[in-house]
């Protein structure tokens, strides 16, 4: 058996080739990430003269042109875990850090694992590319908490007060009356300097214009707060107008994104099988199931329901020593992030909604209140239980 360790970084990697016991086939050499290199890479790793298998760590997209290189020529190639192979590391007694003592380390784990490597599969094109797109919707999605911050931090200093008598909307880039008076106003002076019956009228047209309840009270309410209101920015300097007006664009423009994306989402997963399964379930509605979808992937990879649990990082090993059994365990949170904020999003739903029919999932959680469990701990044990049905009911559909 040879084992071809390959430590990866952007642009180019560190190859190393080694047997049992050692034996150095192949000293490290590096491979630039082009197309002539990685072809005589292959070349090299096809001629070798017994069975062969590649090893490289997981580290982000560097790897991926060797991954995909390597398995169209049809190359056994293993993905670690970076954290697995840093634990490896650590067993040596002298610490040293290069790309080629890595490149060395790599293959030798290789040699040590022969027999628990298992083959890289490809995503199929369609989870790839839902997983791609929901790792987009987080990034915008936490843009736009932080423009919403932003903005209530402007208009703190130009409205005190105004966010108590007009709210943000969801992530819809047309329904967000906070936004849009913002946007018309944007400064106590400029509501102040007209008289109540006349911002009165200016305010229910422009409700009306734009699609909110044109309501006088509220329109009183608000002159009534400019009057009293101290702004700590003057209306007069140049950059307070902008820096609102921007404030207020930039969150429309990410609210537009976020539409179109999770759009682009949803024609993908109700292309799956499992879409109307997933849907079905409480708690899970238009927005979650192509998250949740893009973030478990395709459910066949996953051996049991304990599996895809441990993949969401919320399971709790035991701890055990001597006559010693540990009862207070916390979750590993070793795991994707992205899967536990999601189901955690369901979980919220599902206290929203407080359904009645296949209760199973909401009625654990408040067995758990119950029992005097901490309401987000509740919520974690109850997410536990839903990948579990989860788990049995898609895989149900490809059986």
């Amino acid at each position: 058996m040879i084992s071809v360790g390959i430590d990866v970084s952007k642009g180019k990697s560190m190859v190393c080739i080694m047997k049992p016991y050692g034996e150095v086939v192949v000293s490290p050499y590096e491979v630039q990430h082009t197309e002539k290199s990685l072809e005589k890479l292959s070349e090299k790793i096809l001629s070798l003269d017994d069975e062969t298998r590649v090893i490289m760590e997981a580290t982000g997209t560097y790897h991926l042109p060797v991954l995909c290189y390597l398995l169209e020529r049809e190359v056994f190639v293993s993905i670690i875990n970076p954290l697995v192979m840093k634990k490896y590391a650590s067993k040596v007694l002298r610490k040293g850090k290069t790309d080629r003592i890595d490149s060395i380390r790599i293959a030798n784990y290789g040699l040590d694992n022969w027999f628990h490597l298992k083959p890289y599969e490809l995503a199929k094109e369609k989870y790839s590319e839902l997983k791609i797109l929901g790792r987009h919707y987080s990034h915008y999605i936490k843009i736009q908490v932080n423009n919403k911050l932003m903005l209530t931090n402007m208009l703190d200093r130009t409205m005190p007060g105004i966010k108590k008598l007009l709210s943000h909307g969801l992530n819809s880039s047309e329904k967000d009356k906070l936004s849009d008076f913002a946007k018309q106003y944007w400064h106590y002076d400029n509501i102040t300097r007209l008289t109540e019956k006349k911002f009165i009228e200016n305010f229910t047209k422009w409700a009306k214009k734009k699609g909110y309840h044109p309501s006088e009270t509220k329109a009183k309410l608000i002159y009534a707060m400019a009057k009293e209101g101290i702004p700590t920015l003057s209306s007069s300097t140049p950059s307070t107008k902008m820096l609102v007006l921007e404030s207020v664009r930039i969150l429309k423009e990410t609210a537009r994104t976020l539409t179109v994306i999770l759009a682009q989402m949803q024609s993908i997963a109700i292309s799956l099988k499992e879409y109307e399964t997933v849907i079905s379930m409480n708690g899970v509605g238009d927005t979650l199931a192509p998250r949740l979808i893009a973030e478990i992937g395709d459910i066949r990879r996953f051996h049991s329901g304990k599996a895809l649990i441990a993949y969401a990082g919320i399971d709790s090993p035991p701890y055990e020593s001597g006559g010693f059994i540990g009862t207070k365990r916390s979750i590993t949170k070793r795991g994707s992030s992205l899967l536990r904020k999601t189901g955690y999003e369901i979980m919220k739903s599902l206290k929203t909604i407080k359904p009645t029919q296949d209760a199973a999932v909401y009625e654990y959680m408040l067995k758990k209140e119950a029992e005097g469990k901490a309401k987000k701990v509740a919520k974690i044990a109850a997410l536990n239980k839903f990948l579990r049905i989860y788990y049995a009911r898609v895989m149900e559909v490809y059986q």
